[in-house]
């Protein structure tokens, strides 16, 4: 799998692929903030390894929880020299996007539905379990909107059951010469934490 996602990379920059999420890619293999393209003084970093502290913090040094968030710090550029480490950076940029996008090209990225999910978790998240529809779609409107996520959903509340709290084009994943998405195909943990919390506040 790892060779089709390099293959992958690789096709996409050669059509003249440019930009993913929050980080833009110059030449073949530098990236900066796509915010940072016309600024010339920025911290140079050429290991793909210091993508890991890169992506920990904002610009006002608040821990980043959500690698997808649309709050990566500006300021650097980090220049590469091969595939596998453009595919090492990105990993610890966007974690398993660069995966995630090579199975949905070829066909073979299942979304798990919001309701098997939290119906799996067990201990303390069990509670999730009894979280109603109505109560799912308010939370995943407004969690997993793009001012606190740039990630395209997958998944619906259950089989059926669309989410309806977002604006269909969250649920568009468009691929283009120019970028790629960021694709959710299975609610991530922290919407399973807040979803424990909307469940124990509403039988306190």
């Amino acid at each position: 799998m790892n060779g089709k996602i390099l293959q992958e990379l690789e096709s996409w920059l050669a059509a003249g692929g440019s930009r993913i999420g929050q980080i833009a890619i110059r030449g073949r293999y530098t990236l900066c903030h796509v915010d940072d393209l016309e600024n010339d003084a920025l911290e140079n970093f050429t290991d793909a390894e210091q993508a890991r502290h890169l992506s920990l913090y904002d610009d006002t040094g608040a821990y980043r929880p959500l690698k997808t968030a649309p709050n990566l710090r500006h300021g650097w550029r980090l220049t590469l020299t091969t595939p596998g480490e453009l595919r090492l950076a990105l990993d610890h940029f966007y974690p398993a996007m660069a995966g995630a996008f090579a199975a949905w090209r070829a066909q073979r990225l299942a979304a798990t539905p919001f309701r098997d999910t939290v119906n799996r978790q067990t201990g303390m998240y069990a509670v999730t379990k009894h979280i109603t529809d109505e109560q799912a779609g308010a939370l995943i409107g407004s969690f997993c909107n793009d001012a606190k996520c740039l990630k395209k959903i997958l998944w619906p509340i259950a089989p059926g059951k669309p989410v309806s709290t977002l604006p269909p084009e969250k649920f568009e994943p468009v691929t283009s010469n120019e970028s790629f998405p960021l694709l959710c195909a299975e609610s991530c943990n922290l919407l399973v934490a807040a979803a424990r919390g909307v469940v124990k506040k509403s039988t306190q």
